[in-house]
């Protein structure tokens, strides 16, 4: 992958600081708010999972809050097992998606024929969308082949879902690695689908030089080849101060195009309830108690 280049981590470094001081006005500040909670991908993914919590999860990913101008949620995440429980509450009348992770997340630690299994049994039972994890040891072996062929047989058992490929970039440690496991999973993947930062079960998980390193390399790979990809930061991510910075890093790094749930999401449950409570304060004035939205698990 010496093709890909090497990464400027100083240079990441201080171009995402530049984020941080970005200041909204009043307008912009409620509709990034807004396009934030559009873009959540909200989730459980807790060995105590049960359809009465997946049902829970999914009514509140049709109404976050009472009120007509705040949007639905892009997504629901679950484990597969618990797929048809989201696709029986949810319906077809609601534009929110059933996603569900697979290929023995968060691991990948299963051989490819069990993985593969998964996926399919998740799309068959109603997801719209596919987490899968690579084999970062494969990766971190050298064996860059039989990771791109292991995403190519993923694709295919996914059908008409879309596919989002977990890179867990804690586990591959820098930023040149990073950038060349993006353009790995990018050669195979269709237009439309994502690839994405992490699991959010590992000790370091979205930050916006990770994410800064993989939206530059969706924009190299757009210019390239015309393709566009979709980008998801996962875990760690809780506040919605945090998430406008991340949708400035997506506005001035691959512009307006990018600014919506089909090329954009938030793997962070835990994001949403801050979200209301800053579209209720820039609503009322006043800071909602945490209490006064119903829990979401930690997501990722």
């Amino acid at each position: 992958m010496d093709e890909v280049g090497t990464v400027d981590r100083v240079g990441v470094e201080e171009r995402v600081t530049k984020y941080t001081t970005r200041s909204l006005k009043k307008q912009a500040k409620q509709f990034g708010l807004k396009l934030a909670v559009s873009m959540v991908d909200l989730t459980t993914l807790e060995g105590k999972d049960t359809p009465g919590k997946v049902r829970a999860l999914c009514h509140k990913a049709m109404m976050p809050l009472a009120t007509e101008d705040v949007p639905q949620v892009a997504a629901v995440c679950v484990y597969p097992s618990l797929v048809r429980s989201a696709r029986e509450t949810l319906g077809k009348n609601t534009k929110v998606r059933i996603a569900s992770v697979a290929t023995a997340f968060p691991s990948g630690q299963a051989p490819l024929k069990t993985r593969l299994a998964e996926v399919r049994s998740a799309v068959e039972h109603g997801a719209d969308e596919v987490d899968m994890v690579i084999n970062r040891g494969a990766y971190l072996r050298g064996e860059l082949s039989l990771v791109q062929d292991e995403i190519a047989a993923v694709v295919e058992a996914c059908g008409q879902a879309s596919l989002k490929v977990i890179l867990e970039v804690s586990e591959l440690e820098t930023y040149d690695h990073i950038r060349a496991a993006s353009f790995l999973a990018m050669q195979v993947i269709r237009p439309g689908d994502f690839i994405k930062t992490s699991t959010g079960k590992t000790s370091s998980n979205a930050t916006l030089g990770n994410n800064q390193v993989m939206i530059e390399a969706i924009r190299d790979h757009y210019l390239a080849t015309g393709v566009e990809i979709g980008m998801k930061p996962a875990g760690g991510i809780r506040t919605a101060k945090q998430a406008l910075q991340f949708l400035i890093a997506v506005k001035e790094t691959l512009g307006d195009s990018w600014l919506r749930p089909q090329r954009y999401r938030f793997g962070a449950s835990a994001l949403l309830n801050d979200l209301l409570r800053q579209l209720e304060k820039e609503r009322t004035g006043v800071y909602q108690a945490p209490w006064a939205f119903s829990e979401a698990s930690e997501g990722y």
